[in-house]
């Protein structure tokens, strides 16, 4: 097996005007910021009042109030954007994993049907990251001679 061409960190000329290549660095630009965001303002709420999105059952079984699980559910969000930044193959699956969980909460609230659909298409995405990382940023289990 040929090991010559580029690694993920020096891609070739002929790599940036690959079509694949440009949608993973869309995808991997898009699903490390918009989380990192999103986690940011669970302890701002500029966005929108964030607690209003906790499906009651869950509001009863996690400590505290509304809003303190959502400061917990953005620091996951900004954990979710750095892993996909630094491993994009398995924080895309650690994003499409959180996005499953929204999506649940979501469809067990009354009134947030079309939001649960958006973050289905969102979970589709980050599945299609993962599958593109696994070529354009796959995690190494050589030793660097």
């Amino acid at each position: 097996m040929s090991t010559e061409g580029h690694t993920a960190h020096t891609p070739s000329r002929e790599t940036l005007s690959d079509p694949a290549y440009q949608a993973f660095v869309v995808l991997r630009t898009v699903f490390t910021v918009a989380p990192i965001v999103f986690g940011l303002d669970k302890f701002a709420n500029l966005l929108t009042d964030w607690p209003a999105y906790l499906a009651p059952w869950i509001n009863d079984i996690v400590p505290g109030s509304g809003q303190d699980a959502m400061y917990f559910i953005g620091v996951i969000e900004i954990a979710a954007g750095v892993a996909v930044a630094l491993i994009p193959r398995y924080g895309a699956l650690l994003v499409a994993a959180w996005l499953a969980g929204i999506i649940l909460n979501l469809l067990t609230l009354s009134g947030f049907y079309d939001v649960a659909l958006r973050d289905f298409g969102l979970l589709v995405a980050a599945v299609a990251l993962a599958r593109l990382a696994a070529k354009y940023a796959p995690v190494s289990t050589e030793k660097k001679k």
